[in-house]
């Protein structure tokens, strides 16, 4: 899917329709601090299978992806609902 670079949409800060600029969400790495990660280190500690069953198959074919619009006026950013597509490649509108 091709996604144009700007796009003119309603900003909530400004009360108006501006231009935005399309940017694509990065995942950053995992805390290790989280509860739910030292849970996960704790059981796998030691010996013991692991604690959740595995994955069989392929997956999805699809993955989620989400995208961050950010006024060009008054550089307030926001994130949009992710969609799922195969391919999503940001473009220079013409």
């Amino acid at each position: 899917m091709k996604f144009p670079r700007e796009k003119r949409v309603n900003c909530p800060k400004c009360k108006k329709h501006t231009v935005h600029e399309v940017l694509k969400v990065k995942k950053r790495k995992a805390s290790e601090l989280k509860q739910g990660q030292r849970q996960f280190r704790r059981v796998m500690a030691g010996y013991g299978g692991f604690p959740r069953p595995q994955l069989k198959g392929a997956g999805k074919p699809t993955k989620k992806v989400s995208i961050i619009l950010k006024c060009k006026e008054c550089t307030k950013a926001r994130n949009v609902k992710g969609f799922r597509v195969k391919t999503f490649e940001i473009v220079e509108a013409s």
